[in-house]
């Protein structure tokens, strides 16, 4: 049974007393610090961290150690995915904060989601026969919209840090000119794309052998052009890079390569803090991000449809459960394709689509013992792909202060190209925006006007950081990567928490399930029973399967103050508390 109401929720602790915790090795740049314990699992009184990686986890831990800020920690951890995560983690990219202040008591939000250059246009995907050329989107230079992670990071410790920059930028500095190991995840991901590389000069220089091979597992990996950018940025802050040395070597690449952005693309970037979305959930409260995510927006939808139900005597892999899952997720998704963007540019009609008694209208609609077709539901919008591979982390500090952040470069590795000296990828974020004007159908293309491409517009997105509230102050920080997946990952841990009363580790662990309206395709998890499956086929449900859905690293803050951090086995990943 769940704990509904505003008291703490009382989770369940038989997974959390079965799961190891692991020692894991850290580089000789931390060598000076104490042990720290690592694995899917930390406890802490203090403060926490976890992310996908342990340099990065080890290091904000440090940060915390020492004095630091939820926020100093966050930014130093985010500067050391870009050395250690070059598959989302990054330089070249953007994404999304959720922030709690405790000695204000306020929540807030800073969105540094890229922006499409001056240059760009509706149609600048499209070939002469008026169709998306393959792949023109998604790799290459064209691909690239002016990052914002920089930005983004300069701003929160501008107004929330207390370290000094430099302090929370060198670790990772030492961990691109030192190295550190490859482990066998980042080693099967650099063959996958080592063909791509070696077609980029830049980037085979950066991430390949000077013969064109792929680091292999426990290699140690150098980076001397990322480490030197780092040293730009350490020394001149965010400046460095959007108006000093690397902003000229990537607006100079940028005209080599035909890539649109400039140097002025670059100088008017910022950063923006803006209000978050929120919304309660059986007492509850759910703050999150707001346009241009589409995320805490459609998860608070679908909170509020569920909220209609009664499902805390429902099982978490029952059909019932899924059949309601998948029915509130097909409606969610389908508002997205409506509604979302970035609200700077189109209206976002954000309060409608949260509002209560819009999701009670929604949830009588649902019937209970058959799958809708999403043609039908959508049949006024249709006419005749997000990529997987983000990051997400989360810092507690000792005085309340929380951040749950989401950041990419968008697909594996990007758009794959580096500017010549550098030594990170750039994004390939233009992927993101409605590509063919006009066209929604069956397949999954969406063409409707709020997410068009438009010069300075800022890509809708699913990312979907998030904190979950009781009494005013933080329960529990969740995100995810996995594309248009997130906002489905996010929904079934907080349902696990708060409507069955698991422990976090239980919550993270349980399998995952994805509805985004089209393809109308319920994609489940491999570990679902099969009574279940036939249920669901029964339904009129159209199934598939996911090996993975998402990568969920998660904190609980206990009543008394002791943190948990989870990382999703799902992926490599560290938690550590102190």
């Amino acid at each position: 049974m769940g704990v509904h109401g505003m008291g703490r929720v009382r989770f369940r602790v038989t997974v959390a007393l079965s799961v190891s915790v692991a020692l894991i090795a850290v580089p000789s740049v931390l060598a000076s610090q104490a042990p720290i314990d690592f694995g899917r699992l930390a406890m802490g009184a203090h403060g926490a961290v976890v992310s996908v990686d342990g340099h990065a986890t080890s290091i904000g831990i440090e940060v915390l150690r020492v004095g630091g800020t939820a926020i100093d920690a966050a930014v130093a951890v985010g500067m050391a995915l870009a050395v250690t995560h070059p598959q989302a983690g990054n330089l070249g990219g953007g994404g999304f904060m959720v922030i709690y202040l405790a000695e204000e008591g306020r929540y807030t939000t800073l969105d540094f989601r890229e922006k499409a250059p001056a240059a760009a246009t509706r149609t600048m995907y499209l070939g002469e026969d008026g169709r998306p050329v393959r792949g023109l989107n998604y790799v290459g230079w064209k691909a690239v919209g002016v990052p914002g992670t920089v930005a983004g990071f300069g701003t929160a410790h501008a107004r929330w840090g207390h370290l000094p920059w430099s302090r929370l930028v060198e670790p990772a500095v030492r961990l691109a000119s030192d190295g550190f190991y490859v482990s066998p995840y980042l080693a099967r991901s650099f063959a996958r794309v080592a063909r791509i590389f070696r077609q980029h000069d830049a980037s085979a220089a950066a991430f390949l052998h000077p013969n064109g091979t792929p680091y292999m597992a426990g290699e140690r990996f150098r980076q001397p052009d990322l480490a030197w950018s780092l040293r730009q940025i350490a020394s001149g802050g965010a400046d460095a890079f959007y108006r000093g040395p690397i902003a000229e070597r990537v607006a100079a690449a940028m005209t080599a390569n035909g890539g649109l952005i400039t140097a002025a693309d670059l100088a008017a970037y910022e950063a923006i803090e803006r209000e978050p979305i929120r919304g309660t959930y059986r007492g509850y409260e759910v703050v999150s991000m707001g346009p241009p995510s589409s995320g805490g927006t459609i998860l608070v939808q679908m909170l509020n449809i569920l909220e209609q139900f009664d499902l805390s005597d429902m099982e978490p892999t029952s059909p019932e459960l899924v059949h309601l899952l998948a029915e509130s997720m097909r409606q969610a998704y389908l508002d997205r394709a409506l509604y979302l963007g970035d609200a700077d540019h189109s209206p976002v009609p954000v309060e409608r689509l949260t509002s209560k008694a819009y999701a009670r209208q929604l949830a009588a609609e649902i019937p209970r013992q058959r799958a809708r077709a999403s043609s039908e539901l959508g049949a006024g919008v249709l006419t005749t792909a997000e990529s997987p591979e983000t990051t997400h982390y989360s810092v507690v500090d000792a005085a309340g202060n929380a951040v749950s952040i989401t950041y990419t470069i968008e697909a594996g590795f990007g758009a794959k190209v580096v500017a010549a000296g550098t030594g990170f990828l750039l994004n390939n974020e233009m992927g993101d925006f409605n590509e063919w004007p006009g066209v929604t159908d069956s397949r999954g293309y969406v063409g409707t006007e709020p997410n068009l491409i438009a010069p300075g517009k800022r890509p809708l997105s699913s990312m979907t950081p998030t904190i979950v509230a009781s009494d005013g102050v933080p329960l529990a920080l969740i995100g995810s990567p996995g594309g248009k997946t997130i906002i489905n990952t996010v929904l079934r841990v907080v349902t696990n928490l708060i409507d069955f009363g698991l422990a976090l580790p239980d919550a993270v662990d349980s399998p995952r399930v994805h509805h985004q309206w089209m393809p109308d395709s319920l994609r489940l998890e491999g570990n679902f029973p099969a009574e279940t499956i036939a249920a669901l086929k029964k339904m009129g449900h159209s199934l598939g399967t996911s090996r993975l859905q998402g990568d969920a690293h998660c904190i609980y803050i206990y009543p008394d103050g002791a943190r948990m951090a989870v990382a999703d086995g799902r992926r490599s990943g560290a938690a550590a508390a102190y």
